[in-house]
């Protein structure tokens, strides 16, 4: 298969999986000026994509096969 295919599947596969998003991580902190003075604080959320996870761990997985490939051939 070659490389346009490849990565028109694996942007196919991104587009099917939705438009959610993933929380990676949830970080509190005190709250700016005189807010954070009295002890209020503020919650910021990390989010990804999950068509983006999905891009990235095909084209990761493409180009592992591709070096494993390039392995096998050098070695025989």
């Amino acid at each position: 298969m070659d490389d346009l295919k490849m990565v028109g599947a694996i942007t196919s596969a991104a587009a099917a999986t939705g438009a959610g998003s993933v929380t990676i991580a949830t970080i509190t902190s005190s709250a700016p000026g005189i807010l954070g003075v009295i002890g209020f604080t503020t919650t910021t959320t990390v989010a990804l994509p999950i068509a983006g996870v999905v891009a990235v761990g095909g084209l990761l997985a493409v180009g592992f096969l591709k070096v494993m490939a390039s392995q096998q051939s050098e070695s025989q």
